[in-house]
């Protein structure tokens, strides 16, 4: 919304089946087909961002199979390697996600393809702490949470240590974890550049938006236009989106995708 603020978003959120990263591959996929084909079929979506890594990582190619080879699909694990290798002066790169993404090595592959080393660690933890918003570093629930990071994270530089990697990089491979940005920043020696493969993803969208048309695009004017839906918790989606994006996510409409 930042980088292009006159597109009209439309952004599903399959809170009924929440999280993905603790469910099989099959399982995933068909669910990410399911979200794919309301926002191009129900939505008109000319564009979609795959905004969670597990689903990239797991259910690109399906996703790409149930919607017309017209819509352009962008996921955030390959926005997120460039944005490392970018950034890596030691090649070295550290990457935290969920077991699904983990188990999947999806970065570790995108990472080998551009000459880097990457070690990864699942901290299936986190997300359900994100959900409950226990994510203020001022706050005693903060305060739990710091300490499961900072045993994740610990865990993660001994691994590194004992491999001989001099990392310098550190992936946030969920796009629930840049809510946990200044508790990981904390945790990690200074020297680590921390990268949110949502950024990555949202600069790859724009580049593809310039790309595709010669003059400025026929965009609604105004500010940002965004419709929300969930397939579930709706109040619970309007709380925890609206910290996400920073301002009111508006009314969050709930929606059915099957089963």
């Amino acid at each position: 919304m930042a980088r292009a603020p006159h597109a009209r978003y439309a952004f599903i959120g399959d809170t009924a089946r929440l999280p993905y990263g603790s469910k099989s591959r099959r399982t995933i996929a068909r669910y990410a087909a399911q979200s794919a084909r309301f926002l191009v079929g129900e939505q008109g979506a000319d564009y979609l961002v795959i905004a969670c890594n597990t689903a990239s990582a797991l259910a690109l190619d399906a996703i790409q199979e149930a919607v017309p080879s017209s819509i352009s699909v962008i996921g955030v694990i390959e926005p997120g390697a460039e944005t490392a290798l970018r950034a890596s002066r030691t090649g070295d790169v550290l990457v935290i996600a969920t077991d699904a993404t983990v188990h999947s090595h999806a970065y570790a592959a995108a990472c080998r393809a551009r000459d880097l080393r990457a070690l990864e660690k699942a901290c299936p933890l986190l997300v359900p702490l994100v959900e409950e918003g226990w994510t203020d570093p001022d706050m005693q629930t903060g305060g739990v949470t710091a300490q499961v990071l900072r045993i994740y994270l610990d865990e993660l530089l001994a691994e590194a240590a004992s491999a001989g990697m001099n990392p310098d990089t550190l992936v946030l491979g969920c796009t629930h974890y840049p809510l946990l940005k200044p508790l990981i920043q904390e945790a990690i020696p200074a020297g680590i550049q921390v990268i949110d493969s949502a950024e990555s993803a949202a600069e790859k969208l724009v580049m593809h938006l310039s790309g595709d048309f010669d003059a400025p695009p026929p965009f609604n004017p105004g500010d940002p236009i965004i419709n929300c839906f969930a397939t579930d918790s709706v109040e619970k989606f309007e709380r925890l989106g609206s910290r996400f994006l920073g301002r009111p996510t508006g009314p969050v409409e709930l929606v059915d995708l099957g089963g």
